[in-house]
C-alpha cells in the first residue's frame, strides 16, 4: 500500500481553508442579503402583509436554510486558519480568534431562530402585523447586528494582528482587516447592509490561503 508523502496532510490543510472561507462568505453573503429583503428595517417594516407576503417568506425560508451550512463550513474555516498560521501562532491571539468565532457561529444561529421565529406569524393580507412580529424582527436584528458583528470585529481584529506579526497575511490583507473591524464596531449596527463586509473580508482571507496553499502544494 501506498503511504502518503511526508507534509502531505499539512499541504492540504490550507487549501481546504481557502475553500471553506470562500463557500462561507458566499453562503453568508446570501443568508444576510435574504433576510435583509424578507425582513425590512424602518418605516418598511411597517407594510401590512410583511410578514405574509410569500415572496418574502420564501426569502426567509432560503435564508434560513443557508444559515446552517455557513456555519458549519465557518467552523472549517477557523480550524484551517489555524493550522495555516502554525505553531509559531501567539496563544493568546489564537485563544481570542477561537473564542470569538464560536460566540459568533452561537450569535448567528441565535439570529437565524429569531428571524424564524417570524414565519410562525401569518395574519390574513390587510390585517396590521400583531406584536410577535416587530418581537422577532428587532431580536433578530439585534442579536445580528448588535452581537454577532462584534464577535466578528474582535475575529478580525485578533487575526489582522496575527498575520501582521508573522507576515502570514499581506499588508494590504491586514489593513483591510482593520477597516472592517472599524465597521462592524461603530457602523454594522446603524447603517443597513454594512455587515456583509465581514463576508467579503472572509471572500478576501479565503482566496489568499487557497492561493498560498496552491502555492505550497506546487513547491
Amino acid at each position: 500500500m501506498r503511504e502518503n508523502a511526508p507534509g502531505h496532510d499539512a499541504l492540504r490543510t490550507p487549501r481546504a481553508a481557502g475553500l471553506a472561507g470562500v463557500v462561507f462568505a458566499l453562503l453568508l453573503a446570501a443568508a444576510m442579503v435574504l433576510v435583509r429583503l424578507a425582513i425590512p428595517e424602518g418605516a418598511d417594516a411597517a407594510v401590512p402583509q410583511g410578514p405574509s407576503d410569500p415572496g418574502r417568506r420564501d426569502a426567509l425560508r432560503a435564508a434560513l436554510a443557508l444559515v446552517p451550512f455557513a456555519g458549519i463550513f465557518f467552523l472549517w474555516f477557523l480550524g484551517a486558519v489555524r493550522a495555516h498560521v502554525g505553531a509559531a501562532e501567539d496563544k493568546f491571539l489564537a485563544t481570542v480568534f477561537l473564542g470569538s468565532g464560536l460566540v459568533f457561529t452561537a450569535t448567528l444561529f441565535g439570529a437565524a431562530a429569531a428571524a424564524g421565529a417570524v414565519l410562525a406569524v401569518s395574519p390574513p393580507p390587510g390585517v396590521p402585523p400583531p406584536g410577535a412580529w416587530d418581537f422577532g424582527r428587532h431580536l433578530a436584528y439585534t442579536l445580528l447586528t448588535g452581537y454577532a458583528m462584534r464577535m466578528a470585529a474582535v475575529l478580525v481584529s485578533s487575526l489582522s494582528v496575527i498575520g501582521h506579526r508573522l507576515g502570514v497575511l499581506p499588508r494590504p490583507l491586514t489593513i483591510a482587516g482593520f477597516v472592517t473591524v472599524l465597521v462592524l464596531l461603530f457602523v454594522s449596527s446603524n447603517v443597513p447592509w454594512a455587515e456583509l463586509v465581514f463576508p467579503a473580508w472572509a471572500l478576501l482571507v479565503g482566496l489568499h490561503v487557497l492561493r498560498a496553499g496552491r502555492g505550497a502544494g506546487a513547491g
